[in-house]
């Protein structure tokens, strides 16, 4: 890839972004994978450990590195917009609950 192509894709938006934007390290986030036994979704939790941009099929993504809650000895990476965000936290949260405190 010529460093002219990729100066044009770091001047859009990459994909997952807006996704990506939602996330901070520390947060919970949900994801599903599909069991064929019960034919339905299970859910799984874990901890956004990373989040960083990588070129997929000549893309710029977004890619988020997380720890699960039931298996702390692996992390796995997932395209920033397949998770769901389930808890913010606690620096983020915090934040937050100041500049609500502060606007009232």
């Amino acid at each position: 890839m010529t460093k002219v192509r990729l100066l044009r894709m770091d001047k859009k938006d990459y994909f997952g972004e807006l996704t990506a934007r939602t996330f901070d390290i520390g947060d919970i986030v949900e994801w599903s994978t599909w069991n064929r036994a019960a034919e339905d979704w299970d859910s799984h939790y874990g901890i956004v450990i990373d989040i960083k941009n990588e070129i997929k099929s000549g893309r710029l993504v977004s890619i988020s590195t997380v720890k699960p809650v039931n298996d702390t000895t692996i992390e796995i990476d997932f395209f920033t917009a397949s998770l769901k965000l389930v808890s913010r936290s606690n620096s983020k949260q915090k934040q937050e609950d100041i500049s609500n405190d502060v606007s009232c």
